[in-house]
């Protein structure tokens, strides 16, 4: 039992810091650090417990758990190769579409490196792969948590009784049709607007969208038209049309609401893989309100949530670039 006092201790403390920056907050990333470490002490909580009971026991599962790494890499990896496949088949062949694949081909580059140079035995060498491997399990560290909290904060209801609902814009089809994804956000929107009416409360909808260089319109037009089409008034509907990032997604259309309404509240509408980095650029633009998620094709999730991931990784490159360095310093230190 005294085994298990420490952990519990820090597991209480984590679940404590997690509950009190999520009340305050919930689109902080810390979150999902202090839901990572809680989960992770609580877990070795459990075994100590188990090992003052049967010490066979906890070492049986102990030792299970180390023993699924190696067949839930490999599954990931064909998983994640097959899935690269399918999106290139699917959707074409562009950078973001073959994300997967790529991750895939480079858990397999990684192993068989780490086994070149097992059997080289070259200092030079050994470095380097010292190196690769701090760096994959600190990216791999942080991609745990970003996964953790994606989930977690996109099973959590938004707050009710909104004024606005926020619908950000994607790219065209032919330069002036929505296209399925961003039909799956403006339908979701859709289903926010009707739940709010049957509260007896009008919400406006605020479509997001600038016009790129291929298209003929501003994407938040063809958003409205859209919603028009499909039973919302027109003149419940605002238009956000200079937008070409999403942080100038939501600054401006911050700017609308405030106009509009000083003490506004809001609901964001993205897709589900965008839930959690959306809800970041939410906080830094100072919008009041949570982020919601359309339902995506499951093909398309794992390489979308992989460039999620990316970007939040240069969101904070600095801070990487940092980590990285001293995890390869301390490689080469090791070396002399």
């Amino acid at each position: 039992m005294k085994a298990a006092a420490i952990p519990f201790a820090i597991a209480t403390l984590c679940c404590a810091a997690f509950l009190v920056s999520f009340l305050r907050d919930r689109r902080r990333l810390r979150n999902g650090f202090y839901l990572f470490f809680a989960l992770l002490f609580l877990g070795i909580t459990f075994i100590a417990l188990l090992a003052s009971v049967s010490p066979e026991a906890a070492g049986f599962v102990a030792l299970g758990v180390i023993l699924l790494i190696i067949p839930t890499v490999l599954a990931l990896t064909v998983f994640l190769i097959c899935n690269g496949i399918t999106m290139l088949r699917r959707e074409g062949r562009r950078l973001a579409n073959v994300l997967s694949l790529l991750t895939g081909i480079g858990i397999i580059a990684l192993i068989v490196f780490n086994a070149t140079v097992t059997q080289l035995a070259w200092e030079p060498l050994d470095i380097v792969r010292g190196s690769l491997n701090g760096i994959l399990v600190y990216v791999s560290f942080l991609f745990v948590c970003f996964l953790l909290y994606s989930i977690v904060y996109g099973r959590i209801r938004t707050e009710k009784n909104v004024d606005f609902v926020v619908v950000l814009g994607s790219g065209l089809l032919d330069g002036h049709r929505v296209p399925p994804l961003l039909a799956g956000r403006l339908n979701r929107a859709k289903r926010v607007v009707d739940a709010e009416a049957r509260r007896g409360r009008e919400p406006m909808v605020v479509t997001s969208g600038g016009q790129g260089p291929d298209e003929d319109l501003p994407e938040s037009h063809a958003m409205a038209d859209y919603l028009v089409e499909n039973g919302l008034p027109r003149e419940r509907i605002l238009l956000e049309d200079r937008s070409r990032t999403t942080f100038e997604n939501l600054t401006f259309s911050a700017e609308i609401m405030r106009e509009r309404k000083a003490g506004y509240r809001c609901t964001v509408v993205t897709n589900n893989f965008h839930v959690l980095r959306a809800a970041l650029i939410a906080r830094r633009a100072k919008v009041n309100g949570q982020v919601i998620g359309s339902p995506t094709a499951w093909y398309f999730w794992p390489s979308a949530t992989i460039r999620e991931f990316v970007a939040i990784l240069v969101d904070h490159k600095i801070k990487n670039l940092v980590i990285c360095g001293l995890i390869v310093l301390s490689q080469i230190s090791r070396a002399f």
